[in-house]
């Protein structure tokens, strides 16, 4: 069994950041590959960044460039989402997700890439 718990999520003004944690609980030490998503109301979940199970490889979606940054520790079983200058537009739930995704091709993106998910965390960019 594995659960993927974010945290962090909260109202934040607009320019400013916000550090999202998602954690992973597993019997397993493996690490997985790990995406975080997000959904704003009204819209599909979108593909915001990926991280590979060892660190090494990294994506973003351009609407994040420049501002999102994903880490993990997998000492910690964690993953992280420092989000900087932040816009209303960044307003949704974010998720965590949890899987598998083969790098160099752009499989990171899809939502079918991963299999465990955690419950969403809000956060609000007020402007």
């Amino acid at each position: 069994q594995v659960q993927v718990v974010e945290s962090g999520g909260r109202v934040v003004q607009a320019g400013g950041s916000l550090r999202l944690s998602c954690a992973v609980l597993s019997r397993t030490s493996s690490p997985y590959d790990m995406g975080w998503f997000r959904q704003a109301p009204g819209k599909e979940r979108e593909f915001v960044t990926a991280i590979n199970w060892s660190g090494a490889s990294i994506y973003y979606a351009d609407s994040v460039k420049g501002r999102f940054t994903i880490s993990r520790d997998n000492a910690k079983n964690t993953v992280y989402l420092q989000m900087n200058s932040l816009r209303p537009e960044d307003t949704a739930d974010y998720y965590c997700a949890a899987g598998a995704f083969r790098t160099g091709t752009n499989d990171y993106t899809r939502t079918t890439s991963y299999t465990y998910w955690g419950q969403g965390t809000q956060v609000t960019v007020s402007s």
